[in-house]
C-alpha cells in the first residue's frame, strides 16, 4: 500500500508562501510583461523565454488560453488555416487537414501544450491577476499596475485595497477584443482605437499579422486587441492568425530589447 512521507500543514503553507513570493519578486523587474494569457500572449512568451529574455504573464482568470481551449460554440475542435499549423507542428500538437489550408485539432490537447511550451521555455505566469493602469516613464509604457482579480468583485465600500506596480522595458497587449492595456491610454487622450469590424475570416488574418507591433511607446499589441486598435474584422473560431501574430510580436519585440535603447542609464535617479 502506498504510503505517504508525513507533510505538516505549516510545511506546505510555507512552501506555497516562500515559492511564491520568490517567484514574484524576480518580476517585479522584466524584460516583457505581457497582459493575457491567451494562444497570442502564451506563443510571444515562448518565443521571447526562448531568446532569454525575463517574460511574465498576468493573466485575469484562474486558467490559460482564452478561447484556445474550447474552440467555438462549446465545441473543443479548434481549426487553423495554413501556415497556422507550423506554430502546432512546433509544439507537438496532433491536428488533421480537413481541407487544403484547414487544420483542425483538439482545443484542450493544443491548449496544454502550448502552455506547457511556455513554462518550458521560461515565461513565468501569475494568474488571478488584473491589470488597472499603466507605468510611464517619459512619454512611454514602462510596466504595468496590478491587483488581484477577485478585488473586481468586492462591493465599493470594501475595495480600497491598493494595487502594486512593475516595470519592465516592454508591455504586450494580449488581453483580446477588450484591449485592456491600450485602453488605459485611451482614456488617458494618449491613443485612438476604431473597435473590431464584423466577422470576415479570409480578410481578418492576414489583416492581423500585417498590423501587430507597437501602439505607443513601449507598448505593443498581439491578438485581437490588434483588431480593436485598428478597426480590423474579427475572425471568429480559428486560431492560425492570432499564433502567428503571437511570433510577430515577439520578433518586434526582440528587435527592440537588442536595438541598445534600453542600455541607456536616466540621467536622474529617483
Amino acid at each position: 500500500m502506498t504510503k505517504f512521507d508525513h507533510i505538516d500543514e505549516k510545511q506546505i503553507t510555507r512552501a506555497i508562501v516562500s515559492g511564491f513570493t520568490k517567484e514574484f519578486m524576480e518580476i517585479i523587474e522584466s524584460d516583457v510583461v505581457i497582459v493575457g494569457g491567451g494562444p497570442s500572449g502564451l506563443v510571444a512568451a515562448k518565443e521571447l523565454a526562448s531568446a532569454g529574455k525575463n517574460v511574465v504573464i498576468f493573466e485575469a482568470n484562474n486558467y490559460l488560453g482564452g478561447g484556445f481551449w474550447i474552440g467555438g460554440y462549446l465545441m473543443n475542435k479548434l481549426t487553423v488555416r495554413a501556415p497556422g499549423q507550423t506554430v502546432l507542428d512546433e509544439i507537438g500538437v496532433p491536428y488533421e487537414e480537413v481541407e487544403p489550408g484547414l487544420f483542425m485539432a483538439n482545443g484542450p490537447h493544443a491548449c496544454s501544450k502550448l502552455v506547457a511550451a511556455a513554462c518550458d521555455a521560461g515565461a513565468k505566469i501569475i494568474n488571478m491577476t488584473k491589470v488597472d493602469d499603466v507605468v510611464m516613464r517619459e512619454g512611454r509604457v514602462a510596466g504595468v499596475v496590478i491587483n488581484w482579480t477577485p478585488v473586481g468583485a468586492l462591493p465599493r465600500a470594501i475595495t480600497c485595497v491598493d494595487p502594486v506596480a512593475v516595470e519592465s522595458k516592454l508591455v504586450i497587449d494580449a488581453t483580446g477584443h477588450d484591449a485592456i492595456v491600450v485602453n488605459c491610454l485611451v482614456e488617458r487622450g494618449l491613443v485612438d482605437v476604431k473597435g473590431f469590424g464584423g466577422m470576415w475570416v479570409s480578410r481578418s488574418e492576414d489583416a492581423l499579422v500585417e498590423h501587430t507591433g507597437e501602439v505607443y511607446p513601449g507598448l505593443l499589441a498581439t491578438g485581437m486587441a490588434v483588431a480593436t486598435v485598428h478597426g480590423l474584422p474579427r475572425m471568429g473560431p480559428t486560431f492560425g492568425g492570432m499564433l502567428i501574430s503571437g511570433k510577430r510580436v515577439a520578433e518586434q519585440a526582440l528587435m527592440q530589447l537588442e536595438s541598445g535603447m534600453f542600455d541607456i542609464e536616466p540621467l536622474v535617479q529617483v
